[in-house]
């Protein structure tokens, strides 16, 4: 490629397969239980039951969009509700015991399976991401060593919300599932949507949950932080992805702060110094181990992401979601990277995602996908009328 297109990996997307695929994927004792949950679903998501619900599973129509839109690869999360779930994976809670869960385990193992075939038509430029419980760690273990052979790229591990009846996840009971990570190299993911306590039956629900998303998604760096998880793991590579960006600096800032008080005075006002203290200041650990997808983003969210440091964070598009930034991508970096430099832009957009996961950024820059760097530099003279995405927001908060 010359060097006069940017090559785009978007580190958001989302894809799954139509609900009747899974089927054959599914061991044959869940079959019936499969034809009976079918018949009764009524799904919750109006993009999933109209006619453009086939970009999720449809090679031909995803990537005549995605490439129209200047995106080359991907790094892709779930969207379809797959069978035995209420709802999607990246906001629904973790199962109970019992049949619910062994219902719901077999189903995550048929996506997986679905997903690394589909990766598989686009050989390198499609991230597979296995999806994992909290509730059984041995299944988890067996899960990352079977996507290790089979051409996925990394886990997808939701956060756990405090009512889930499952350990937290700086609880070292967890342990063999970041050793599992770590040995095979595939880093750890987490979504934003999920992690909020039970909710349901609150007045303005969805309104509340939209409040309570990004503490309870947040929480997951200082559990694992703080836990020792990557003084434990130091090849451990964390994920963090639409949780946008402007928080990080502060939490890293206060986590210093109070170590800092703790290692030198021996306390914090009248709290002692935790005895299991951390040998490094929490950010070094950050700096290490974690990465930010900054999904969609706005134009302080691009300052934020200058302060938190390049190196740190990809660029994410959150296809096909309308609140994403497909069909103005060009567009969208327009507005928030215009002014940006070219070596900083070409690291979040597609250096950094092809080093995290093991991506052949030459065989991507050959391809000629990308829009011209000239284009991205010209500052966006409109914002286009039809789009919902928070990318043309005029400030989308440093928190949310």
């Amino acid at each position: 490629m010359g060097q006069d297109r940017y090559t785009i990996i978007s580190a958001d997307g989302h894809a799954g397969a139509d609900i009747p695929d899974y089927k054959q994927y599914l061991d044959a004792r869940f079959h019936d239980d499969f034809e009976a949950w079918a018949a009764a679903f009524v799904n919750p998501f109006g993009d999933l039951e109209d006619p453009s619900r086939v970009r999720n599973w449809d090679s031909d129509v995803r990537q005549a969009e995605l490439e129209a839109d200047w995106q080359a690869a991907e790094v892709v999360f779930p969207n379809t509700v797959p069978p035995f779930f209420p709802t999607g994976q990246l906001v629904v809670r973790p199962p109970a015991s019992g049949l619910e869960h062994e219902q719901r385990q077999a189903c995550l193992t048929a996506h997986n399976r679905w997903l690394a075939e589909w990766c598989a038509e686009l050989p390198g430029r499609r991230v597979g991401l296995a999806q994992i419980f909290p509730n059984d760690i041995e299944a988890a273990v067996r899960e990352i060593e079977w996507a290790a052979a089979n051409g996925l790229k990394g886990v997808l591990f939701s956060a756990v919300p405090p009512d889930a009846g499952v350990p937290a996840l700086w609880d070292p009971i967890y342990d063999p599932v970041w050793a599992a990570a770590q040995h095979h190299g595939l880093p750890v993911n987490q979504h934003g949507g999920a992690g909020i306590p039970d909710i349901d039956g609150a007045p303005s629900r969805n309104m509340l949950m939209l409040m309570e998303v990004p503490f309870f998604a947040n929480r997951s760096l200082w559990h694992l932080i703080l836990g020792g998880v990557f003084e434990r793991f130091p090849g451990l590579k964390f994920i963090m992805t639409e949780q946008a960006v402007g928080w990080v600096p502060e939490i890293l800032a206060k986590m210093d702060m109070y170590w800092q008080m703790m290692s030198g005075a021996g306390r914090v006002g009248e709290l002692p110094a935790d005895t299991d203290l951390l040998p490094r200041a929490p950010s070094t650990y950050f700096h290490r181990n974690c990465w930010m997808g900054a999904s969609m983003p706005s134009p302080d969210e691009a300052e934020a992401i200058k302060v938190l440091g390049i190196d740190r964070v990809m660029w994410g598009s959150d296809y096909p979601h309308k609140e994403g930034t497909y069909p103005y991508s060009l567009e969208a970096l327009q507005h928030s990277f215009h002014d940006w430099d070219e070596a900083d832009l070409r690291r979040l957009l597609a250096g950094t995602a092809a080093e995290i996961y093991d991506l052949d950024l030459d065989m991507l820059d050959a391809l000629e996908i990308g829009p011209l760097v000239a284009d991205v530099a010209t500052p966006l003279a409109e914002k286009p009328s039809d789009t919902f995405s928070m990318a043309f927001s005029r400030r989308r908060g440093l928190t949310t």
